[in-house]
């Protein structure tokens, strides 16, 4: 179990890395701007469309294991996005942080936008949208990571399939994620933080509870 989910895990401790590493070298206004600086209509449409998927379809795909009777799957998301999301607006009204729109008032280079963006000003910190899209994902790699826990280490074709299965789950998060700056909603700072409480709460549940939730046994998360 923990070997083939360790694809995920370390896809996505990389890719932190590689953000705070970001976000320690240039100013956050400034990496903004610098994130936001190949817009095209293409990119525009997609990530305005993908950035919907957390406000109402991911919830609705939550809900398709309802149809084979597998209620557990949805409780387990269901779990996890109550729990997360109540840390996440705990932090967002603690530090009541302002949005892109608000931060580049007065500043020297206008905000990027996206025509038809509906633009918010205030709890920037941390992003809902994020969080959402990595809660999603993760529990859909955790859940593929058990089902396949006993591939044999000979089988490296199927290995390498979960592998690559897991790291695209890991690009769609990061991608919804992504979406949320590209549309001048959040800062990276922001959606760094919401991916983080996205990916930490379904671990955390699924270590200490997928027992009662799934009806694991121990030694089979293990």
């Amino acid at each position: 179990m923990k070997k083939t989910f360790a694809v995920y895990g370390i896809g996505y401790l990389v890719l932190l890395i590689v953000v705070l590493g970001l976000m320690y070298v240039h100013p956050k206004l400034e990496l903004h701007l610098m994130l936001n600086s190949h817009h095209s209509p293409i990119l525009d449409t997609f990530f305005t469309y993908y950035s919907i998927l957390a406000e109402w379809p991911i919830y609705i795909l939550a809900l398709l294991p309802v149809f084979w009777k597998e209620y557990r799957l949805t409780i387990f998301f269901g779990l996890c996005e109550l729990s997360g999301g109540a840390f996440l607006q705990l932090l967002k009204h603690l530090f009541s942080s302002p949005r892109p729109e608000a931060a580049f008032e007065g500043y020297h280079s206008p905000l990027p936008v996206v025509e038809g963006i509906n633009l918010y000003s205030g709890n920037s910190f941390p992003s809902g949208h994020s969080s959402t899209f990595f809660v999603f994902f993760t529990c859909i790699a955790l859940l593929l990571a058990y089902r396949y826990r006993h591939i044999s280490e000979q089988d490296h074709q199927k290995r390498f399939l979960i592998g690559l299965v897991l790291l695209m789950l890991l690009a769609l998060a990061a991608l919804g994620a992504f979406s949320r700056v590209y549309l001048s909603q959040h800062f990276l700072s922001d959606i760094c933080v919401g991916s983080i409480i996205g990916f930490a709460t379904p671990c955390l549940m699924f270590y200490f509870a997928g027992e009662k939730i799934l009806k694991l046994k121990k030694n089979e998360i293990e």
